[in-house]
C-alpha cells in the first residue's frame, strides 16, 4: 500500500529511521477487507471511539456505545452502526454528512486488543438497514479504506462492570437522559422529551452536577 502514508508521516519516519519498518508493517497488517476473526471481534464490541473532521480541518473524537453486536459487518468491506439520541449538537454526524471521512478505534480492555478502521461514511435515513435498528435517529454506513491491528502493549487491562441502562431496548425504547431532566433545559427540549422529563421527575443543575460527579449519569 504505497499510498498509505502521507508526506509528513514519511518525513517523521525518515527522521527517526523507521521507514523500512513502516513499509513492512503496512504490507503485513494493513488491508481493505476484514478477515473473519476481525469481523467476529467488531461484532462482539459494545463500544468504540469515532473520529471525524469538519470543514475547517478540526477533528472531533467521540465515544459510541450500545448493546453487543450494535456494530454490524454487512460485507468484509463495510460496517454499519446506529446513531442514537444524543445532545442535539450533531458534531460527529454533521462532520460525516459534510466530509464523510471517519476513523474508528475498537478496543477490548479485557484481553487486550485493538483494531483501527478508516473509511468513507454516509448517513442512512431509511430502508431495511435503518429499520433494523429500533431507536436509532440515523444509521452510519462505512465503506472501509484501511484496517489494521495495533500492538496492544499500552492498553490498560480492565474488567467491565455494567452496560449502560440508556441503550435502547429491542423495541427502540430508551430511558430519558439525566441531563434532559434538568429544570433549566425544559424550554429547549422537544414536547416528547419534556413529557418524559416531567414523568421521570425534574432535577436542578446542582443535583445533576452532584449525580454526575458520583458517576450516576
Amino acid at each position: 500500500m504505497s499510498d498509505f502514508y502521507t508526506q509528513a508521516q514519511r518525513d517523521l519516519q525518515d527522521e527517526f529511521e523507521s521507514r523500512a519498518l513502516a513499509d513492512r508493517l503496512s504490507t503485513a497488517i494493513v488491508t481493505s477487507a476484514l478477515a473473519d476473526e476481525q469481523i467476529r471481534f467488531i461484532e462482539s464490541r459494545n463500544m468504540f471511539f469515532l473520529s471525524t473532521i469538519d470543514d475547517t480541518g478540526f477533528p472531533s473524537t467521540s465515544y459510541k456505545g450500545g448493546a453487543r453486536g450494535f456494530v454490524r459487518v454487512p460485507t468484509p468491506g463495510s460496517i454499519v452502526f446506529p446513531a442514537y439520541d444524543g445532545n442535539g449538537m450533531f458534531v460527529s454526524l454533521g462532520n460525516i454528512e459534510d466530509q464523510g471521512k471517519v476513523g474508528i478505534l475498537f478496543i477490548d480492555f479485557e484481553t487486550p486488543q485493538r483494531l483501527r478502521v478508516r473509511g468513507d461514511a454516509r448517513l442512512v435515513r431509511d430502508g431495511a438497514m435503518f429499520e433494523s435498528y429500533p431507536g436509532a435517529l440515523l444509521v452510519v454506513e462505512i465503506t472501509i479504506d484501511s484496517i489494521w491491528q495495533n500492538c496492544p502493549r499500552y492498553v490498560h487491562k480492565m474488567a467491565p462492570v455494567d452496560e449502560s441502562p440508556y441503550v435502547p431496548d429491542e423495541s427502540g425504547h430508551a430511558r430519558i437522559a439525566l441531563w434532559k431532566r434538568i429544570d433549566a433545559m425544559q424550554d429547549v427540549l422537544s414536547p416528547a422529551d419534556r413529557q418524559a422529563a416531567e414523568t421521570a421527575g425534574l432535577i436542578s443543575m446542582d443535583e445533576y452536577g452532584a449525580r454526575l460527579a458520583a458517576g450516576d449519569a
